[in-house]
């Protein structure tokens, strides 16, 4: 074998090739799923970002990620956006490089096989602090955010189209993200993992591919389980038991599961031979560029398109207000810190939009009345909601249909801060932005301009 150990008796490292094997995952349908079909703002106009290494200052850290843009990066296409985590002990090169085994392996051999599709992928490795992935209070789901918002500012990335996909404390980071982010991310592929990185929220349906060893003496394939029927649950999906193969037979066997919404599939992927690895080959105990892993996941992603993206820049907020006069008793809601206004971006009604700042312009998607029972209504019908009724920092802040859940409950505080009233933690400008974009939040509240407001007619 061709490959060096990072985490010696413990993790086998990433240094195999693509898998040139693709195994069909026929029955698989997303058409019903409504995709955001947005492009983002860096679309037609020059990127800002290349290819390499890029810093970010996130929760305070400075942070890091590699960026792979496709060699024919065209600005007006929208691309779809794949995050490679490393595993515990591993790097965002490791993950980046193929390891020993280079461009093959790539991405979990992910980006050969994107290269060959045609229509281009953007892929990010993200690296760890202190190698892993504990996600303390958040960060690491908050470190994804502000990532996110600098590459969509900076490149063309269709919203519709981004995953994840992670190895041991990387898959647990992925299941972290499908938790917390579901209305982000379209689908996640998990190798190997374990509730490692915490879950908050998990309780919105995430397309879900889940792969694990029968005999994995690091994290027991029961962990893999138990993530797996988290997103069973979510997805609507009907119960059961997939079959897995025998110790011994050193196969694997791949299980679509049955019943789920529309658009929201769910994969069970069990193998016997490789143990813990993301690369394991049939008939053999070890591992290599022959896995059927890379084609499994690929067909899982791939399946996923927007429908007719946007070859041409969004369109921006509206400078002038809206013939449709506001509903009444609304008002504006202004950030101390920016002067900018609580903002659905680009004016979208659809469930989980997570609001931003934006200039105020006196539009209906930024005109807010505050209800009775203390919700914070925008358009007449839709409410302020904590993402997935989530009560850790990092929470998105996003619009859904009114319910009168606590999640969707806010206090109005004489300090000019917003609280939620199931978490106790203040509306946030993530990351103390203060540009338009800026993602709205839950943030345990620190006095800070970026968690105050006031209201504006």
């Amino acid at each position: 074998m061709r490959r060096r150990s990072l985490l010696p008796a413990v993790l086998a490292a990433l240094a195999m090739v693509l898998a040139a094997v693709g195994i069909s995952l026929s029955g698989f349908s997303a058409t019903a799923w409504s995709a955001p079909n947005a492009a983002t703002g860096g679309c037609g106009k020059a990127p800002t970002l290349a290819s390499g290494t890029h810093t970010i200052t996130s929760s305070g850290q400075n942070r890091s990620y590699i960026l792979r843009v496709p060699a024919n990066y065209d600005q007006n296409h929208p691309y779809r956006l794949v995050f490679g985590f490393h595993w515990v002990g591993g790097t965002a090169n490791d993950v980046d490089s193929g390891g020993t085994d280079g461009y093959n392996w790539s991405y979990y051999g992910l980006r050969r096989l994107a290269d060959s599709d045609g229509n281009g992928t953007v892929f990010v490795a993200p690296q760890g602090i202190s190698n892993g992935w504990a996600n303390s209070n958040g960060q690491d789901v908050t470190f994804v955010d502000d990532m996110l918002r600098q590459l969509e500012g900076g490149l063309c990335v269709d919203t519709g189209q981004v995953f994840s996909s992670g190895f041991s404390y990387g898959g647990s980071m992925t299941y972290a993200l499908a938790c917390a982010r579901p209305t982000v991310f379209r689908a996640v592929a998990v190798y190997s993992g374990a509730n490692l990185s915490g879950c908050s929220g998990g309780t919105q349906p995430v397309a879900y591919i889940g792969l694990h060893g029968i005999r994995d003496n690091v994290l027991p394939i029961s962990s893999g389980r138990a993530l797996r029927d988290t997103f069973v649950r979510n997805n609507g999906c009907t119960p059961q038991n997939p079959p897995e193969p025998a110790n011994g037979s050193l196969t694997h066997i791949v299980t679509a599961y049955s019943g789920c919404k529309a658009g929201y599939p769910v994969v069970w992927a069990a193998f016997d031979g490789a143990g813990h690895d993301p690369g394991p080959i049939d008939g053999s105990t070890g591992d290599g560029w022959h896995t059927w892993t890379s084609g499994v996941v690929w067909n899982f992603f791939s399946q996923f398109s927007s429908s007719t993206p946007p070859t041409t820049p969004p369109t921006t907020p509206p400078t002038t207000p809206p013939t449709t006069p506001p509903p009444s008793g609304s008002q504006q809601i202004v950030g101390q810190q920016s002067g900018r206004c609580l903002d659905i971006g680009n004016s979208s009604t659809t469930n989980g939009t997570q609001a931003e700042l934006w200039d105020c312009n006196g539009g209906t998607n930024q005109r807010w009345a505050y209800s009775a029972s203390k919700q914070l209504v925008v358009y007449g019908n839709k409410c302020l909601d904590a993402s997935g009724q989530g009560t850790a920092n990092g929470t998105a802040a996003v619009i859904w249909d009114c319910n009168g859940q606590p999640n969707q409950q806010w206090n109005l505080n004489a300090n000019g801060t917003i609280t939620g009233v199931q978490s106790g933690l203040c509306l946030d400008a993530a990351g103390t932005g203060t540009a338009n974009g800026t993602k709205i939040q839950l943030w345990a509240c620190t006095g800070g301009a970026n968690q105050q407001w006031s209201e504006r007619n």
